[in-house]
């Protein structure tokens, strides 16, 4: 059975609440979900049990969750949790709320272009952060890049990502998305860093163009062209873009990797070269013309005119010698004049040469130069680009926050300014984003946390969480942990008290003690226990408060009554019964029995209760003593004997 929205409402794993679903793909679903445990939202990508004993779709699966966990950056989809239940594999992960790269660029069509530097510049530093670490996404794509608030992208999907160690995924297959994979991967070759990287090239030719670089009616079609075509230039579709992103576009999309961009980094460097108006790399401007080199069409030509600017025409061969075969030769003449002439004229002309190079090249020292741009340049290149001007360099190493380590992000003089050949300029390379020691928040209100990250330009990020120890409003605990090194505008994760989390008392009315308490304490509750008298069984529970069903926060408590058994009782009627009869009754209501013993001459009233005290009915306390009065038949005396009369005489 598929995974289907029966899931939407129900507890999953024991821990996520599954709320609603966000989309799915041809083996998984994601659904947005509430982790009961951290009180966290969290999206959660479930394989479909259609593919529960399909090991190659479990092992990219796991290769997923295992691939991403490892990697924590901020333009990459955090991973939080995976594992398996009720046949379904799952991966718990970071809840992006926005959309993807592609519906972004469906509903816009292509992108201006300095969002597109800014996009693919975000793409390649979690590719460049992935790399680092060994691992190869292989599915680049638009679909896996989403645009989140203030339009930070984050890469996902690391379901066919694997180490860089040159092998294939599968063997003998292409794993990718056809409009986007490399030709090594359409040749089933040994795939790289740079195939990444050829993939990022295709989105950034997308970004601009709003269409792909290569399509077709079918798969092999277009996974041919990866391998043959040369794409057309994105300025011939779009009005508006420099000829310097043609050429870096046609340096991603190299046939080969070894024509492409070496890494990352360097893709981004020229992207940033562009955006502040300079000229590509000398590296791409070649690799650029040696991929033109085979392609006559105009829109090439007018490429390589691009790429091989400012580069010195190529020298013509001399004509021959012209040879006249009809002439008669001339007579011979005495040459030692001539050339005694003319060497006087040539060791002249040296020595004026000579003088006047010695005074231009004074001139020249002492003539100022314009300082050159180096900001945003690397190190190595801007040392290189003011020593040609003949100026000395002082390098100074600081963060930054808008510079990748080892760029220029500040220099002086500034740009333009003339100095004298030999001063010194001194330039500030990035040591990479400031680093801060993240605060301890706990204890604190939210918006006073939020003021004291804001203060080290960190973010936070709010999550609103159960507590027994702190009270609504204040910071429960937070990730990084105090005195952690990040960078700044690093995002805090932030919990907050929603105050203790409210449970329905139980009902324990009539329970015995120990199973009442048992009852309670699973629910969360601390226990008191009381005693007084009621109607109720002597033992049991007969009042608790707060009353079952009453929601009341867990760790709170909950005090029970137990019966002594009743305050007063009835005192049963006994007149009229026979003494046995009577004492029964009495002592099983509780009373003790008090008989006082009674003549009667009347037989029918023999052991016959004629009175009591307290009467039947009465209201009294248990166990005290009830006086009976009981009649008991004594035969009367026999009459005396009758003398007779006397006798007159």
């Amino acid at each position: 059975m598929s995974v289907s929205d029966a899931l939407i409402n129900t507890l999953f794993d024991g821990r996520y609440r599954i709320l609603r679903k966000l989309g799915s793909g041809g083996m998984a679903a994601v659904y947005l979900a509430e982790d009961e445990d951290l009180g966290r939202r969290v999206a959660i990508k479930i394989l479909d049990s259609r593919y529960a004993d399909d090991e190659l779709f479990l092992e990219r699966f796991r290769r997923e969750a295992k691939s991403a966990a490892g990697l924590s950056h901020p333009n990459i989809v955090s991973i939080y949790d995976r594992g398996e239940s009720a046949g379904h594999a799952y991966i718990a992960m970071e809840v992006i709320e926005g959309r993807s790269l592609k519906e972004l660029i469906k509903e816009r069509g292509p992108l201006p272009v300095a969002k597109a530097i800014d996009y693919v510049q975000q793409i390649l530093t979690a590719v460049r952060f992935a790399h680092r670490n060994g691992i190869v996404h292989r599915d680049i794509k638009p679909h896996n890049i989403l645009v989140g608030p203030e339009e930070r992208l984050k890469v996902t999907d690391f379901g066919i990502a694997r180490a860089d160690d040159g092998g294939m995924t599968e063997t003998g297959s292409i794993i990718g998305t056809a409009h986007y994979l490399s030709p090594e991967q359409a040749r089933r070759s040994s795939v790289t860093a740079q195939s990444d990287l050829y993939s990022v090239g295709v989105v950034l030719y997308e970004m601009l163009t709003g269409r792909v670089p290569f399509s077709g009616d079918s798969l092999p079609e277009i996974v041919m062209k990866h391998v043959t075509d040369t794409p057309r230039p994105p300025s011939t579709l779009v009005q508006g873009i420099p000829a310097e992103l043609d050429q870096i576009v046609l340096r991603a999309l190299a046939k080969t990797a070894r024509e492409r961009y070496a890494s990352a980094e360097e893709f981004s460097d020229d992207l940033g070269r562009v955006a502040a108006g300079l000229p590509v790399s000398p590296e791409t401007a070649e690799a650029v013309t040696a991929i033109l080199s085979d392609i006559p069409t105009a829109s090439t030509r007018v490429m390589r005119g691009a790429a091989t600017a400012g580069r010195p025409p190529a020298r013509r061969p001399p004509y021959p010698p012209e040879y006249d075969y009809d002439v008669p030769p001339r007579r011979r003449r005495r040459m030692f004049p001539w050339l005694f002439a003319l060497g006087l004229i040539g060791v002249a002309t040296v020595a004026a040469w000579y003088v006047w190079t010695q005074i231009q090249d004074e001139l020249q020292a002492s003539k100022p130069v314009a300082v050159p741009l180096v900001v945003g340049l690397k190190e190595e290149l801007a040392i290189a680009k003011i020593t040609d001007v003949g100026l000395e360099t002082e390098v100074t190493r600081e963060p930054s926050r808008d510079q990748a380590a080892g760029t220029v992000f500040a220099q002086k003089p500034d740009a333009g300014a003339r100095i004298a050949k030999g001063e010194q300029v001194t330039i500030a390379v990035s040591t990479g984003i400031p680093k801060v020691e993240v605060p301890r928040l706990a204890g604190l209100f939210f918006d006073d946390a939020v003021q004291r990250l804001a203060d080290l330009h960190l973010e936070a990020e709010r999550k609103d969480v159960f507590s027994d120890v702190r009270p609504a409003g204040e910071v429960v605990s937070q990730d990084p942990k105090p005195g952690e090194e990040v960078d700044e505008g690093t995002a805090i994760i932030v919990r907050v008290s929603k105050g203790q989390q409210s449970v329905d008392v139980p009902d324990v009315i009539g329970e015995e003690l120990e199973a009442a308490q048992a009852e309670l304490e699973a629910a969360g509750f601390e226990v008191s226990v009381a005693t007084g008298p009621s109607d109720a069984p002597e033992g049991t529970i007969f009042a608790q408060s707060p009353d079952a069903g009453v929601k009341a926060a867990k760790g709170s408590t909950v005090q029970i009554s137990i019966s002594e058994g009743p305050l007063t009782a009835t005192v049963p009627g006994v007149v009229g019964l026979d003494r046995p009869s009577a004492e029964a009754a009495l002592t099983e209501a509780g009373f003790s029995v008090a008989i006082q013993e009674v003549a009667t001459a009347d037989p029918a009233q023999d052991q016959v209760v004629q009175s009591q005290d307290p009467s039947g009915g009465v209201q009294t306390e248990p166990g005290s003593t009830v006086a009976v009065v009981v009649t008991v038949f004594v035969e009367p005396p026999p009459p005396p004997p009758v003398e007779p009369p006397p006798v007159e005489g």
